[in-house]
């Protein structure tokens, strides 16, 4: 338990879990693992990051955990057991502290708390009650997955060992719940928007030429550990120049040179809520007359796409309907003719050439964050905004990003405070 943030209400796990379990079919149970802390080589290991499943329905921040829920259990004290690692003097003095049973209670509410060893006795005796097995697994449409994961683990051996039981998918019940936050998972969501402010606004000072990518990478990193971040929402992109027209761009070694464009692509992350910020900025202070005029094309299609992220929409429709507003600006700045949009290839459109990522993915307990892509817009969902255009013959990429939460009536956004007009940063970096 090495978390530096503050403590989450326990409210927000109660309820998330109440939601899961109102979706559940009669005589069911459902079993959440959390992630294994991977190897590296020799024997190091990778820094631990919880399922964010698991931690979405209690909080907890500790390898080896698992969350059971059976709520139609005869005893009432059985309906949600959260299992634990038993920790001791040997574990203690090695890796820290782990959770005791009063504070696993305290972060997530659930109050049948045991330690893992007895996890399997005490699955016998749910399974003789129940008749259907939600078990989980990665189904994100993006996921890439090469290593056996411990829920995968667990499904091979529950499987085998309960063969006459009926199995379920969790995972689309997840995406349904998760797509839509609460308002204790937009504060999560803010503070990490603000950390990242925090950041930006640090290194407008500090940017000039000759400086390194990696230099405003470490900038960054200071100001986001400083206030309580887990660091990088993701690995950063520090793209000067030519490099910001590589969408994946994340070597950040480069130096930066006067007249050069700078696209940071980079977040905080929040008690495992994350952020997703772009900016590009001029190395030197001042954008040139065309760097300015594509800032500002770039600019004009993230506030017309943030009109069209409504109630109703959906992510196909949406992405359309920004494509044909980025063929306007296209066109204005004559990287595109008009007979080139009306000859194109309807499955190839001729802005892709300019822009040729989507404009908006959810946003949460992931980066890309779960959920359906068919699935109608609704108050709630929290989308990112980051059109941006790459010009590689003119070494020039810009892209510009912030983070909104879908209300009824309109957008909440979670970047509003961070500078976005190009005369801002000037003034900002000049000052």
């Amino acid at each position: 338990m090495k978390v530096k943030y503050e403590a989450i209400d326990q409210a927000l796990f109660i309820d998330n879990r109440k939601k899961l379990m109102s979706k559940m079919a009669p005589a069911s149970i459902a079993i959440f693992h959390s992630n294994d802390i991977m190897p590296t080589s020799a024997d190091g290991t990778m820094p631990f990051v919880q399922d964010a499943d698991l931690f979405y329905l209690t909080g907890i921040d500790q390898e080896e955990s698992i969350l059971v829920l059976c709520p139609e259990f005869p005893n009432e004290k059985m309906r949600e057991i959260l299992f634990l690692k038993k920790t001791s003097k040997h574990i203690a003095i090695w890796e820290g502290h782990k959770y005791t049973k009063d504070e696993a209670r305290e972060t997530s509410g659930v109050q049948t708390i045991m330690w893992v060893e007895s996890f399997e006795q005490s699955l016998n005796t749910l399974m003789a009650e129940c008749q259907q097995v939600y078990l989980n697994s990665n189904e994100h449409i993006r996921a890439v997955v090469e290593v056996e994961t411990r829920n995968a683990r667990f499904v091979k051996w529950c499987q085998q060992h309960y063969p006459l039981h009926q199995y379920l998918k969790v995972a689309p019940v997840m995406h349904e719940l998760r797509a839509i936050k609460s308002n204790l998972e937009v504060a999560q969501l803010q503070t990490a928007c603000d950390i990242t402010e925090a950041g930006f606004r640090r290194i407008l000072s500090f940017v000039e030429p000759g400086v390194t990518e990696y230099e405003i990478e470490a900038e960054y990193l200071h100001e986001f550990i400083r206030r309580r971040s887990h660091g990088f929402a993701y690995e950063p992109i520090i793209a000067s120049g030519a490099s910001a027209c590589v969408l994946h761009y994340v070597e950040n070694r480069k130096e930066c040179k006067d007249g050069d464009v700078l696209l940071m692509d980079v977040g905080a992350n929040y008690a495992n809520y994350n952020a997703d910020m772009t900016r590009s900025i001029p190395v030197n202070g001042r954008y040139t007359d065309r760097q300015k005029a594509v800032y500002n094309a770039v600019l004009r299609v993230m506030r017309q796409a943030m009109k069209l992220l409504t109630p109703g929409n959906s992510i196909p429709e949406y992405h359309q309907q920004v494509g044909e507003i980025m063929e306007g600006e296209l066109v204005d700045l004559g990287l595109l003719k008009t007979e080139d949009i009306k000859n194109q290839d309807p499955e190839i459109p001729a802005y892709k050439k300019f822009f040729m990522h989507g404009t908006s993915h959810h946003l949460g307990l992931n980066v890309h964050d779960v959920a359906n892509i068919y699935r109608k817009f609704e108050p709630g969902m929290v989308f990112t905004v980051e059109p941006g255009i790459y010009i590689p013959e003119e070494n020039l990429g810009i892209r510009i990003e912030n983070n909104v939460v879908i209300r009824e009536n309109g957008l909440d956004d979670l970047m509003a405070n961070i500078p976005l007009e190009a005369e801002e940063i000037e003034d900002l970096m000049n000052a």
